[in-house]
């Protein structure tokens, strides 16, 4: 059985999905590895290293598509790349099957099984396989990062013989977990951090790391899934929470926004007025620009200024630290696959508790219930 790693399309991509040292796990379980020449480029994992861990490398694109039995993939491939692949064929990678229901189609058109990465269930089971809380962890840190280069302050107090500098505040909205490693790098540099959540319950996580909690009220409200995914709120909970925000934003020099609603735009924390109120030479890292933005001002995949404060939306912030966000990567989707793979033959149980709710899309026929009713058609199971 050959599984198949190529390079990345999607531009500015640095990231690949099997980096060398976890191609020697894959060949362990008795199936061929097959990698299109550079696709390790962006890691710097050269072609040779890959030749050492004993795959096989070609630069034929269309050969290794029409050969694989299982195509690995960071991202979505390409419509063109899919109806290249063999009737049966497994596709495995962040398909954005919830946010682009119909970019499905081509999957089952060819024929094809199709495991979405951002699907996997949060279980104790799938924690090794949690691709999303990898990329999050790692777009959490360098969002403070980027914040820090961007901000005309250092972020420590530091006491001079020239004076005290008094440290610079940032206010982390969401803690989920790109969020908690934002307030716990932010504190590693010496901020003073807050930290908002909708959910009361995350409150103890954000105090743990030195930050302080801002609460609202919601009324009850309930504000996660039985996955543990934030739910969508209503216009009046989002509204308490906002006013919340502003006040806090006038005091912030950095504020980061990390929330986001699986299959939904994200949700609005932050309005026009909020900015205005905010001081200039802060910055807003909006981290849910992927699917609209977190703040009313922010433009996805821009950098723009606003009475002096400056907005930055970015749409790939994993992307940006390449090495490890690809061997963690590698390490879910490896440990996703010792579940497809058993002596070197795929055996899928949809019926297990990690592989059916990943599952988008089975020999042609798709079988999520939500992306089903997104293109209006029944599931197939």
């Amino acid at each position: 059985m050959q599984v198949t790693i190529l390079r990345e399309t999607l531009p500015g991509e640095a990231r690949v999905a099997l980096v060398p040292e976890f191609v020697k796990k894959l060949i362990a379980s008795k199936v061929e590895v097959h990698v299109e020449s550079g696709a390790g480029a962006g890691t710097f994992a050269s072609d040779g290293d890959y030749t050492a861990a004993g795959a096989s490398v070609s630069s034929d694109h269309q050969r290794l598509l029409e050969a694989a039995d299982v195509l690995l993939a960071v991202n979505r491939p390409p419509a063109h790349d899919l109806a290249q692949l063999k009737k049966g064929a497994v596709v495995v990678g962040f398909l954005k099957p919830l946010d682009e229901p119909a970019a499905m189609e081509p999957l089952v058109g060819a024929g094809l099984t199709a495991f979405a990465m951002e699907l996997m269930p949060r279980t104790t089971r799938a924690q090794a396989m949690d691709a999303l809380s990898s990329m999050a962890t790692i777009a959490g840190y360098k969002a403070v990062l980027l914040a820090g280069e961007l901000l005309p302050r250092i972020f420590p107090m530091l006491i001079t013989a020239a004076g005290t500098v008094s440290p610079a505040r940032v206010l982390v909205l969401g803690a989920g977990v790109a969020g908690l490693q934002a307030i716990a790098t932010a504190r590693r540099l010496g901020a003073v951090v807050e930290g908002y959540d909708v959910r009361a319950a995350a409150g103890e996580q954000v105090r743990s790391l030195g930050a302080t909690f801002l609460e609202v009220d919601l009324g009850g409200i309930q504000t996660e899934d039985k996955g543990g995914y934030a739910r969508e709120l209503t216009e009046e909970a989002l509204n308490r929470g906002r006013e919340l925000i502003a006040k806090r934003a006038q005091l912030a020099d950095v504020v980061i926004t990390t929330a986001q609603v699986p299959g939904r735009p994200a949700p609005l924390l932050m309005r026009a007025e909020a900015v205005k109120g905010m001081r200039p030479g802060s910055v807003i890292i909006d981290m849910g620009a992927s699917t609209g933005g977190n703040c009313a001002l922010s433009k996805p995949g821009e950098t723009v200024a606003h009475n002096g404060v400056t907005i930055v939306a970015p749409l790939n912030l994993a992307g940006t630290v390449p090495g490890h966000a690809s061997q963690l990567y590698s390490r879910n989707i490896t440990a996703f696959l010792a579940l497809l793979i058993q002596d070197g033959n795929l055996k899928i149980d949809l019926n297990d508790d990690v592989v059916g709710p990943a599952c988008v899309v089975h020999e042609g026929k798709i079988v999520n219930a939500r992306v089903a009713a997104a293109l209006e058609q029944p599931a197939a199971r």
